[in-house]
């Protein structure tokens, strides 16, 4: 009888590498509908990875309104990111996924300065860009164009999205593949938009 066993992919294989595209925005962007979307478009061809503030707030992680409860959600926010990325790097086996927000949109949220952001993480602006083969942002709607707030997790009004969409849209500047979608009535154009992007990074095409 053989002793032989099958080997798992990663054991025969050599590992994929892996193309991160963040899809980032403002709360009430439309990215959760989107990234839906973009699941059942692309099927195997585009995995994502589930956005980590829900995983943490959704799972019972107090959500304190104090400098060291934001801190402490960004750090966890942070960690939990970077583990699933870490995964899907040593596991080698997706070419390209979709991430429900990056890394450096922690820094958005973060009660103090960028300087104790990267000191408290141990990282730089620099290491996190390039973590990351593209950025689509998508800008969060005003009032009318339809924002809402009816997500239990989303805690944030017309205004207080529109800021926090800003400072997003400031920390992902300096990326050299960095994609704008803005707003529209008809959110079906906003869809279609970022679907032909997803569509042309899959490719290389840009």
């Amino acid at each position: 009888m053989s002793n032989s066993m099958s080997a798992s992919p990663t054991e025969t294989t050599s590992p994929i590498a892996c193309r991160f595209v963040v899809l980032t925005g403002g709360p009430g962007a439309g990215k959760t509908a989107i990234l839906e979307i973009a699941r059942r478009s692309f099927g195997t061809r585009a995995t994502v990875l589930p956005e980590a503030a829900s995983i943490l707030f959704g799972g019972g992680f107090w959500r304190s309104k104090s400098s060291a409860g934001r801190r402490a959600a960004q750090r966890a926010i942070y960690y939990v990111q970077r583990e699933q990325q870490r995964m899907v790097e040593e596991e080698g086996r997706l070419p390209f996924v979709l991430c429900d927000r990056g890394t450096l949109d922690g820094l958005a949220y973060w009660p103090e300065s960028p300087a104790t952001f990267w000191r408290d993480l141990n990282t730089s602006s620099e290491a996190e860009l390039a973590r990351y083969h593209a950025v689509i942002h998508l800008r969060t709607p005003g009032e009318s164009q339809g924002y809402n707030n009816q997500n239990p997790l989303r805690t944030e009004d017309a205004v207080s999205a529109q800021e926090i969409d800003e400072r997003i849209l400031h920390v992902w500047a300096r990326h050299p593949r960095r994609f704008i979608v803005d707003s529209a009535d008809d959110f079906l154009v906003k869809i279609e938009t970022t679907l032909r992007l997803i569509e042309r990074l899959l490719s290389d095409s840009i």
